[in-house]
């Protein structure tokens, strides 16, 4: 069954013939009957658009020959009424509607979701996904040829398989990441992204905006409106859900305590910034646990700890 045809059957422009075999098809199938509901929408979308679209007509209608040539079907002369051009026109917009409702509907995606421990999965194209605790992504389930996925929450590590056809996109909000094959950390927390490149080459978008990420460079965005500024990165802190360590090289404590915070779901805080400003040059054990590394920032740095229920305070041995 051809598009073309159940296009005359809306119209009334079937001949006897035709209109038989399209109830034939309705009548055998009960998916034929779901697929022309949602065809029957999508063109009367169309035509609304149609009355006010800036479409190119007569490049519509090259475009919608090139197609019919492509099929057997005989289609007979429409009313004079409705020009073949704008059948044409609404014909393209049908398309992109149709394509953009097969991509990225309602029920298009597939959710993974990390709850409490971290989750290692394979996409259907090869890439390999990590989600530490509490991080949620979605992907296009025609995976191998609409590599897209959104990031809905929390911190996802990419290793992208290489398909130079078939880019790797990644939806943000506004923020758009494109890849190739490579491999990279995306830390989304509340309205604060976080992309850090460990090989091949990142490409950023935000308004209108573009950036290329290369290995060992990251970039911060706090908000919709910031600029891309890209830096470089000087610590593995972001690695620790996949390395077990927290390893840190003159890393500032303000920033290893606010990773801690992150794994141990703990609240720690630091008495004054001065303090959170001095660096630290260790290695920990996640295993080792929320005490454990706390006497270790204890013994290296001279600090002291002071509780108040759940709130851990650090602060300078006086």
């Amino acid at each position: 069954m051809t598009d073309e045809l159940l296009i005359k059957f809306l119209l009334n422009e079937t001949s006897e013939e035709e209109g038989i075999t399209v109830q034939a098809w309705l009548e055998a199938d009960p998916s034929n009957r779901a697929y022309f509901g949602q065809f029957e929408k999508i063109w009367n979308a169309g035509k609304k658009l149609a009355v006010s679209s800036t479409v190119d007509e007569q490049q519509a209608w090259l475009k919608f020959k090139e197609k019919a040539a492509n099929h057997e079907a005989i289609v007979r002369p429409l009313k004079p009424s409705f020009s073949w051009l704008k059948i044409a026109a609404i014909l393209v917009m049908i398309g992109g509607i149709w394509m953009a409702y097969s991509l990225f509907g309602p029920d298009r995606y597939k959710d993974l979701v990390a709850q409490n421990q971290v989750l290692t999965e394979q996409l259907p194209d090869g890439s390999e996904l990590t989600l530490n605790k509490n991080s949620e992504i979605s992907y296009v389930r025609n995976f191998k040829k609409h590599r897209h996925v959104k990031l809905s929450r929390g911190n996802v590590f990419f290793n992208v398989a290489h398909d130079k056809a078939h880019p790797f996109v990644i939806g943000i909000n506004k923020v758009s990441v494109t890849v190739v094959g490579t491999s990279f950390n995306i830390k989304r927390l509340n309205d604060q992204i976080e992309i850090i490149v460990e090989t091949g080459i990142v490409r950023v978008e935000l308004n209108g905006e573009k950036i290329e990420l290369h290995k060992g460079e990251k970039i911060l965005i706090g908000s919709p409106d910031d600029k891309l500024i890209k830096e470089k990165n000087t610590d593995q802190l972001y690695n620790y859900y996949r390395s077990n360590l927290f390893i840190a090289n003159n890393t500032p404590l303000q920033k290893v305590a606010d990773v801690m915070n992150e794994a141990y779901g703990s609240q720690i805080r630091i008495s004054d910034p001065s303090l959170g400003a001095e660096t630290i040059s260790t290695t920990f054990k996640v295993d080792a646990g929320l005490e454990g590394n706390l006497k270790v920032i204890m013994e290296t740095m001279e600090v002291k700890i002071t509780r108040n229920e759940n709130k851990i305070l650090l602060s300078r041995v006086k």
